[in-house]
């Protein structure tokens, strides 16, 4: 087997911050852990990261390893910011269907080459293992989700919450919050509380969006469900099938399984910005909405105001203040059902009901139509 000089981890610990107004809208305690500040932008650093260093450390020729990715997405941007960290080369292949500004987003994080091929994933995928990684040696195939180094890299999160909880005098948390796309981060979390002395006691909320719950569906039939498409705008979420593993762990854990509208998943971005000065995707704002309007109380009744609630701000890097100002314009009915209360931030910045509908600021909207309101 080839040597390898050891190398950093391609991730960093993050913070766990307290969060005061997302405390008060809930009722109970919210931590933040801030993995929006990973080196790619999302969580997709740990488990992608730890991939590709167990397959440096693996590898008979650990020097001539190039990672090959088909994900325009997370997963994509975060194999190749890995792959500069520990100084590898990284090829992309995505979909026509690609956003411009993902495809900038991984060049610029120091991809190899990206290349554009297909009308869907799964063209570009196909391409990338019959004309790209089987004629390199070297070439090792990186998959978004579904792997057991990808777990594990997860998994590190929770020892990091469990350490930093320590540091603050609290003995753990009774609730974990994470949203699911493919599984490969409800896995981590899963297999990381089983490590935990108090991991037992407590639960995880995985939250999906309609158009994109491939795992509640799958729990409610008592079996894997292939999804015949996406239609949520957190197209992060949009695995059409979970991994079998996330699949088999929620049935044996203490797991919630819930499904949100796109228009709170919109809400959850918005506020979490006027909230905490933090901007992240509709597949992370997901995450943050149980905390307004009662929801985390309706999904679980036990808690008090004293429980500890650890929420993942799984980060994500396609969006822009552009996409949260259209959320907030498009969604901002949604504000009639949420909770007034005057020291959250984001209640008093929120849209308002006025006699032809809902404006603040933004504008007015009567029906499905948004006016400039006059200044």
């Amino acid at each position: 087997m080839g040597s390898l000089t050891p190398s950093p981890k391609p991730w960093i610990k993050t913070p766990l911050i307290e969060s005061s107004a997302l405390s008060k809208a809930a009722g109970c305690r919210i931590f933040l852990k801030l993995e929006n500040l990973q080196p790619s932008g999302s969580f997709k650093s740990r488990g992608i990261g730890a991939l590709l260093l167990h397959s440096l450390l693996t590898h008979p020729n650990p020097h001539r390893v190039h990672f090959y990715c088909s994900s325009g997405g997370n997963a994509g941007l975060a194999c190749v910011a890995a792959a500069k960290a520990l100084d590898r080369a990284a090829t992309v292949v995505v979909p026509f269907s690609t956003k411009p500004l993902m495809i900038a987003k991984i060049k610029n994080a120091g991809a190899y080459e990206v290349v554009q091929v297909g009308d869907n994933w799964k063209e570009a995928d196909t391409y990338l293992r019959e004309e790209l990684l089987k004629k390199d040696e070297g070439g090792v195939y990186v998959p978004p989700f579904d792997d057991p180094e990808i777990w594990e890299g997860h998994s590190t999160l929770v020892k990091e919450v469990s350490a930093q909880l320590q540091e603050k005098g609290e003995e753990g948390a009774d609730v974990m919050v994470c949203s699911v796309g493919g599984g490969g981060l409800l896995c981590g979390v899963l297999l990381g509380l089983e490590r935990e002395r108090w991991g037992n006691s407590c639960a995880v909320l995985a939250l999906e969006t309609e158009g994109a719950d491939s795992l509640h569906q799958a729990l409610a039939h008592g079996n894997l469900v292939t999804l015949p498409g996406i239609t949520s705008i957190a197209t992060s979420l949009g695995a059409t099938r979970v991994a079998r593993k996330a699949f088999e762990l929620s049935k044996t854990h203490d797991v919630v399984s819930s499904v949100l509208s796109d228009a709170e998943a919109a809400m959850g971005c918005w506020r979490l910005a006027d909230d905490e000065r933090i901007i992240v995707e509709a597949a992370c704002g997901v995450n943050v909405a149980v905390c307004y309007g009662g929801r985390l109380k309706k999904l679980l009744p036990k808690l008090t105001p004293e429980s500890k609630v650890v929420i993942v701000v799984c980060g994500g890097s396609n969006i822009t203040l552009q996409t949260l100002m259209a959320y907030r314009m498009e969604y901002g009915w949604i504000e009639g059902t949420i909770t007034d209360d005057e020291e959250v931030p984001s209640t008093l910045s929120a849209p308002t009901k006025g006699a032809g509908g809902y404006s603040k600021h933004l504008g007015w909207m009567d029906g499905d139509e948004w006016y400039e309101q006059d200044q």
